[in-house]
């Protein structure tokens, strides 16, 4: 058989009639990390988040007595950044990779379909960039990666910590500094050690799950040592941990882009917002001719990160041992 060769033509024909498709792949390629969290759609540029906070109490009856203390909205803001790019590429580079791959589809791999996994080959590759930088991007309006779009979650809760008027502190009880470096001696201790300062309502809520996102070095490391310290248990045959020992609702979540990461995070997946569009005019994906033998590959998205609450009921902060 011979192979499917395709035109520029095809590839921005295809680009056009799968925008949305197109403007999906991304998303779907970031899924190892945010189907831990939680992805807001349709936020241009910024939207306002955060939850309400006060008291009430029924005390003995009075005809006087009135409760007049506030009932607060604590508000944060989801901001997401417009991103472009645009990439000169050869069509005949990538097609070669990528029939290679498919060859097996024999007759039914048509022009239009190597057009399409050209061009999802190449969204797929924006969504893997951004996800590898989702705790460690710090925005830089003169930068030209995805590490410099927005601002990650480790860039976010560095600048809470640091503030004039820290939001996230041993004393407002949603930060826990850890007193040595996490290896496979004594991770078990300070894990529990961090989940036993955390509030109560935070962690022994049976309504809810809570994540401990952190390095797969830390969870290697509680591994070995949970391994080490109860090896003869049937149950450890399969030397596999996914809970903190009595913490039940307490889960691992070990990220690969978490590997730098100074924290480890303690909180529900609610928590944990990715923001997204996915809806306006704005946001395209298409292909021009920019030479000869060179096409252009043109993206823009909106996408950017937030906590949507940094109180101690949902959110304890691990700062690591350096």
């Amino acid at each position: 058989m011979g192979k499917v060769v395709i035109n520029p033509a095809e590839l921005a024909q295809s680009a056009h009639k799968y925008r949305k498709e197109l403007l999906q792949v991304p998303m779907h390629s970031m899924r190892k990390t945010t189907q831990y969290m939680t992805v807001r759609r349709g936020i241009r540029f910024k939207e306002t988040v955060g939850e309400l906070s006060g008291d009430i109490e029924l005390g003995p009856y009075s005809e006087t007595r009135v409760d007049d203390d506030d009932i607060k909205a604590n508000g944060r803001t989801l901001e997401t950044f417009f991103g472009s790019v645009v990439k000169n590429f050869s069509p005949n580079s990538v097609v070669k990779s990528i029939y290679d791959s498919a060859i097996t589809k024999g007759e039914q791999l048509t022009n239009v379909e190597i057009a399409r996994r050209v061009l999802a080959f190449l969204s797929a590759k924006l969504g893997h960039n951004l996800a590898a930088h989702i705790f460690d991007a710090v925005r830089n309006d003169n930068g030209t990666k995805s590490k410099d779009l927005f601002n990650g979650f480790d860039t976010i809760m560095t600048a809470e910590i640091g503030a004039a008027t820290p939001t996230v502190s041993t004393d407002l009880g949603n930060l826990f500094e850890f007193d040595a470096a996490i290896n496979a001696n004594n991770a078990i201790d300070q894990l529990t050690a961090m989940c036993e300062s955390a509030s109560d309502l935070l962690v022994d809520n049976d309504d809810r799950e809570v994540n401990l996102y952190c390095s797969r070095a830390i969870y290697r490391a509680y591994l070995k040592d949970y391994q080490a310290s109860n090896g003869a248990l049937p149950y450890n045959n399969e030397f596999y941990k996914p809970v903190i020992e009595g913490f039940e609702n307490v889960h691992f979540v070990p990220l690969y882009n978490m590997a730098k990461s100074p924290y480890v995070y303690l909180t529900p997946r609610s928590n944990m917002l990715v923001g997204v569009n996915q809806e306006d005019e704005e946001e395209d994906i298409a292909v021009e001719k920019h030479a000869a033998f060179v096409l252009q590959f043109i993206a823009t998205m909106f996408f950017g990160v937030q906590f949507e609450s940094l109180s101690p009921e949902n959110l304890m902060v691990g700062k690591l041992h350096v």
